[in-house]
């Protein structure tokens, strides 16, 4: 008994001692919202004299590992919110709580532009998709020449192309064409109409500082062709720290872009300066003599000017000039050195923005805008030769409000289009005005129900009238639970610029005739289900889960004349176009990586037709994966893309296919270094079916297309911050 009472003591003293030599602590730190109490992802903390920290995890808790005995300033930082400093005295306590204040706007990431509001995204009924940040920074290095990779890579959205000669594309949101969707820039409407599917192709990214997107109707926040959804890309603004990005990219597709950005602000002005350039070459991987990628020469340049009257008031003006000239076909046609078939499409653009906002209280603004923008194109094929220009205006003036708790908006604007062609017979030219008055309200019920309710009225010269209202709820637990419900009105006034047409490169297509069609309607709604934990003290795990219906009525079609042999002209549908599905979003994290996976159930209906067939070149079945590894030094994306079987228009299937591609890009002070394979197996569809035929007089035929034409493309390019490099930290998609 004595021998067992001694050993007791001896381990107690051992225990004791080995208990005053820990020269190392952790100290366990909590993070949540002052205003609602809910944990804090993402969170930094850190003590900075020991070049320690932690950041939170899904559930607001992080743990600073190794911390010497001693007393020590503890910082904690999150986005949108007030830090906060401590004083730690290390090993009397290890555990740290703290309650971050919301500063409204205090970041403009977090602050959602598209639905007119100043809440930040987590207090927004709307269902958003956000991209900004690490994801922008990565997506600019794999295609810095347009928009269409951002786009292609969300989940739902697929970019059809309707031209091999040209490359134009249109943008489906959820399966609906592209006309439904609403393209916005700085909340100015942007291009459509005669521009087609050259819009996503002229529009370059690198001057963008996040992208909104909204799925459904939003034609009450914007009016109408916000059928499918709208996408609202911000643009960068002035800060006091100078900004100039350089950059410099090649592809062995034989191509090259030049793309640089500039801003600055000194006391009450500021500048902002967006210029590029890109040069492609024909290219030809199949080998049958037809560009895959036609000769493109494309210049861009877009200034504006910040002044700032006071801290209230902001003024800014901006011009944007573009020419595009495409060129596609046969190769010896390219050069002028055959008369064979080739597709030549030359664009001019001139734009203007203007924007007055102020603060006239601490919790109202008035804000006015314009913009007047000049489109001229010409389309330019062996038979035929399609010239007009278009001139778009749009003005608005808007009121907003708030209390603690509500938000108002009241505004009204003016949309007109004019479009003229340049012929001497059998013009095709069309004007329209559109006058609308909006109101939108955005009311916490309580301190997890908050109501979006929203209503437009629109009157046009030739269509009528339309009365649109919305609405969206949302749900937030006081956990890492939420959800949305919404739903809403849209139209869609008829022109002849759709993916049909443009197909037929408009040729022997007839005017829009207004007193035999009306305006198409639809009606849509979605729910939507967020929830996040974590799985492990490092791996944290979220999951997105949206349904979502849209239908249109009186669709316009395109078919063969009934009066007119050989020509085609519009009809309105008999029954309903009907797009329903599902889409799934899944994000892991640990440590530096982050894995994404996707997937869309994407449903289209034509019950005009019999049978209720599916839409035609719109895959059922899309999934995705996105790995990344992120540090301060490195970046490195690996992605994989499956595109389900598609219908085609003779009632064929097309097959699937698989896309992989690889971004490795390494950081310095100066700026980045990049390598980009894209479509790394060289998944093209002149693999599985021709994508034009040739016949015996050398006349070539078209054939859909649904597969990428372009296939395996190498890229490497160089980003030169001279101010420095401030793509090392910031916010990737967010789906809400």
């Amino acid at each position: 008994m004595k021998k067992l009472i001694l050993c007791s003591v001896l381990l107690l003293c051992y225990a004791f001692a080995k208990a005053q030599s820990k020269t190392t602590y952790d100290i366990n730190i909590t993070v949540v919202s002052e205003e609602d109490n809910e944990p804090l992802l993402g969170a930094n903390a850190i003590i900075t004299t020991l070049k320690k920290g932690a950041m939170s995890d899904i559930n607001g808790k992080g743990i600073i590992k190794d911390v010497p005995a001693g007393t020590y300033e503890l910082t904690v930082s999150y986005v949108g919110h007030e830090s906060k400093t401590i004083t730690a005295v290390i090993p009397d306590q290890l555990n740290y709580n703290f309650n971050l204040h919301e500063v409204e706007g205090e970041l403009d990431e977090i602050v959602i532009q598209s639905t007119r509001s100043s809440r930040t995204f987590k207090r927004t009924p709307t269902r958003i998709e956000l991209i900004g940040g690490e994801e922008l920074v990565e997506k600019t290095a794999m295609n810095s020449t347009n928009i269409a990779m951002m786009l292609r890579e969300s989940t739902g959205i697929q970019m059809q192309q309707t031209s091999q000669s040209s490359a134009n594309q249109s943008i489906r949101i959820q399966g609906l064409d592209g006309r439904y969707t609403q393209l916005l820039k700085d909340g100015f409407p942007l291009y459509g109409g005669f521009a087609g599917g050259l819009s996503i192709m002229q529009i370059p990214p690198l001057d963008i500082a996040q992208f909104e997107i909204i799925k459904g109707s939003s034609s009450t926040l914007y009016g109408g062709g916000a059928i499918a959804g709208l996408v609202n890309m911000q643009s960068k603004r002035p800060e006091e720290e100078k900004e100039l990005d350089l950059m410099l990219v090649g592809t062995q597709a034989l191509g090259i872009t030049g793309n640089i950005f500039y801003s600055a602000r000194k006391e009450k002005w500021g500048v902002t300066l967006y210029g590029s350039a890109n040069s492609q070459k024909e290219y030809d991987p199949d080998g049958d003599n037809f560009s895959n990628l036609p000769q493109a020469r494309t210049v861009s340049l877009n200034p504006k000017v910040f002044y700032y009257p006071s801290d209230k008031t902001t003024v800014w003006v901006g011009l944007n000039g573009t020419y595009d000239q495409r060129k596609g076909g046969n190769l010896d046609a390219i050069n002028d050195e055959s008369n064979a078939y080739t597709e030549e499409n030359i664009s001019r653009r001139f734009s203007t923005q203007a924007v007055w906002e102020t603060n006239l209280t601490d919790h109202s603004s008035f804000q006015f805008k314009n913009s007047i923008a000049y489109f001229n194109r010409e389309l330019l094929i062996p038979s035929m030769d399609f010239k007009g220009s278009q001139v778009n205006t749009f003005t608005e003036a808007n009121y907003k409000t708030n209390t603690d708790k509500t938000d108002w908006i009241f505004g009204g604007n003016l949309y007109t289009s004019d479009f003229d062609e340049d012929a001497v017979i059998n013009q095709r030219d069309q004007k329209d005005l559109t006058a609308g008055l909006f109101v939108n309200n955005v009311t916490d019920l309580s301190d997890n129900w908050i109501l979006e309710t929203g209503l437009r009225t629109d009157f046009t010269t030739d269509w009528g009238s339309f009365i649109l209202p919305r609405a969206s709820l949302l749900f937030k637990s006081d956990g890492r639970f939420t959800s949305r419900l919404g739903g809403g009105l849209g139209y869609k006034i008829p022109d002849i610029f759709t993916e049909d047409a443009e197909r037929l490169n408009f040729q022997n297509v007839l005017a829009i005739d207004k007193n035999e069609l009306v305006a198409e309607t639809s009606y849509g709604m979605n729910l939507d289900f967020d929830y996040g934990f974590a799985i492990t003290d490092q791996i944290n795990f979220s999951i997105n889960q949206l349904f979502y219906l849209t239908a249109i009525d009186n669709g316009l079609l395109l078919n063969s004349s009934t009066t007119s042999p050989g020509s085609f002209e519009y009809s309105n549908a008999s029954d309903l176009t009907l797009s329903r599905g599902a889409e799934t979003n899944i994000k892991f994290t640990y440590k530096d990586f982050k894995w994404f996976l996707n997937y869309a159930l994407i449903d289209t209906q034509l019950n005009y037709l019999d049978g209720n067939p599916e839409k035609p070149l719109t895959a059922k079945h899309n999934a995705g994966s996105v790995i990344m590894y992120e540090n301060e030094k490195w970046r490195i994306g690996y992605e994989t893309y499956y595109t389900g079987k598609q219908l085609l228009f003779d009632g064929t299937e097309s097959r699937d296919y698989l896309l992989m591609g690889l971004l490795v890009m390494k950081n310095f002070d100066w700026g980045n270094l990049y390598m980009n394979f894209e479509n790394l197996t060289d998944r093209r569809q002149s693999r599985y079916s021709p994508t034009v035929t040739i016949d015996a007089g050398g006349a070539p035929t078209f054939n859909e297309i649904y597969a990428p034409t372009d296939g395996f493309i190498f890229s490497a390019g160089v980003i030169w911050k001279p101010f420095g490099n401030k793509s090392h930290h910031g916010h990737g998609h967010h789906d809400d």
